[in-house]
């Protein structure tokens, strides 16, 4: 545990989940396969496509429905929706094609293997402190077995936009009834959870179990208040 900053007072923490609380790269890889083959699979007419085709599309929703990238589901399901009408698909089947392949997509988002020492740590510091997820995701923590942990959750697209914008952070804030100064924030991400929550006044805790270099770091922009490689070092703390 390194700190950069002078530590407040810690009333509740917020996590992002993705990264932070588990090893996510794995599970995006798997996902990300099983759901292009299941579009390939649903109609004949998608057989050839391809993953830049797909690519393409989103780029364009991005382009064209910029408020769409804030939710990563919605941004996928307008992808796919494009993906299916340039294929030739009559609208119907298009949503009917989206809601089916989106179904095979969840299966494989939150097939986490949670780590033990996240279990223990989360249960730990929940019956001491209020706990809050913080997700720009759309792995669900009711299917990672860790939502009962967290007094709310919190997911950029229904509850505001994603991370580092100010949304998430002040509603959570609100919701806790806590001064911000008072809340940790815990993430990964350099940009999205350290700026984002020293910008909205929240503590923040990089975690960094890959022992990069944050004097190095090229997205480095705020200094956290303190950096940990383990997440049960948030024990400490409370």
């Amino acid at each position: 545990m390194h700190f950069y900053r002078p530590p407040g007072k810690i009333r509740a923490m917020t996590f992002d989940l993705d990264d932070t609380l588990y090893d996510n790269g794995d599970v995006i890889l798997t996902t990300v396969r099983k759901t292009h083959q299941a579009l390939q699979q649903w109609h004949p007419a998608l057989a050839g496509v391809t993953v830049s085709d797909y690519e393409a599309a989103r780029d364009q929703v991005k382009r064209e429905e910029p408020e769409a990238v804030h939710d990563v589901t919605l941004w996928r399901e307008k992808a796919l929706f494009r993906v299916m009408l340039k294929a030739g698909l009559p609208h119907e089947t298009c949503h009917q094609g989206v809601s089916e392949v989106m179904s095979v997509f969840a299966r494989w988002r939150s097939d986490v293997e949670m780590p033990d020492a996240t279990h223990r740590t989360l249960g730990y510091l929940a019956e001491r402190i209020p706990l809050v997820a913080i997700t720009n995701g759309n792995a669900e923590p009711e299917k990672m077995g860790i939502a009962g942990y967290f007094h709310f959750i919190l997911r950029a697209g229904p509850d505001g936009r994603a991370k580092p914008a100010q949304d998430m952070y002040r509603l959570a804030a609100e919701r806790l009834q806590l001064p911000a100064a008072e809340i940790l924030h815990i993430g990964d991400d350099l940009t999205t959870d350290v700026a984002g929550a020293i910008a909205n006044g929240f503590q923040s805790c990089w975690i960094n179990p890959g022992d990069r270099d944050l004097m190095t770091a090229p997205d480095a922009r705020l200094l956290p208040h303190l950096e940990i490689s383990r997440l049960d070092s948030l024990m400490t703390l409370v």
